[in-house]
């Protein structure tokens, strides 16, 4: 009997597990591919999972921020798929690399393939220049199923409060390449900040090797706790015999 109850117990942790962490991947969501930097230009992906078992994907529409226009978006390829980029006049005309830009993209819109149940489907596109006063982007999208159904992924997290139930595609900027001010200075105060970095780097191993033996002792103790379960599994098999 209590074999069977620590069994149940541990197959109940298990799926919670599964069930905790399921939804996070379920999500349509936007990543760079390497770094997206204030100011430069960057290719991201959008990856699209199909949600439902008994309905395929077949279109995706990535709203573009009005407030953050980009000047360039350009997509790749994607097999199956067809694309349509929708652009829109500036109320304040953009200057890049000399040139003054008067349009920028709005819309991007995915149609005529399919990502069918238990699979997903990603859609890369190359884009700039990246806003130089934002630390992210929100990229409000529309996935649509062939069986008429619509998710909006259109809801904005806000500070402290609870993941929204289908949240809005969010990029994050890193801060600009060549941004070197941090850097200013730093071959002439190297002799004096030798002796810091050394033993900055003495303290950083140390804590290193602190955790690796911590992460050695709690699986040491997993192990024994697991073997012990296991003896008292046989010991209450043996009694009930």
């Amino acid at each position: 009997m209590k074999t069977s109850r620590v069994s149940i117990a541990a197959a109940i942790a298990a799926g919670s597990v599964l069930f905790l962490s399921g939804p996070a991947f379920a999500h349509v969501g936007v990543q760079p591919a390497g770094e997206a930097a204030k100011g430069g230009y960057a290719t991201i992906n959008f990856k699209v999972p199909n949600e439902r078992d008994n309905a395929s994907t077949t279109q995706l529409e990535v709203n573009f921020p009005i407030d953050q226009p980009l000047s360039s978006v350009m997509p790749q390829d994607v097999p199956g798929w067809t694309v349509k980029v929708e652009t829109s006049d500036l109320d304040k005309p953009l200057t890049v690399h000399g040139k003054q830009i008067t349009k920028a993209v709005t819309k991007v819109t995915w149609s005529g393939g399919k990502i069918e149940p238990g699979k997903f489907q990603q859609f890369p596109l190359s884009v700039g220049k990246l806003p130089e006063n934002v630390d992210q982007m929100v990229f409000k999208s529309i996935q649509t199923y062939d069986n008429g159904e619509i998710v909006r992924w259109i809801e904005e997290s806000k500070d402290g409060a609870a993941e929204p139930q289908n949240p809005a595609p969010v990029l994050k900027l890193t801060a600009p390449k060549g941004d070197d001010h941090h850097d200013s200075g730093a071959k002439a105060d190297e002799p004096k900040n030798a002796d810091k970095d050394a033993e900055h780097g003495h303290d950083q191993a140390a804590g290193e090797h602190g955790s690796d033996t911590t992460a050695r002792v709690l699986g040491i103790a997993g192990i024994v706790v697991g073997l012990g379960g296991v003896a008292f599994g046989i010991a209450s098999r043996r009694r009930s015999a």
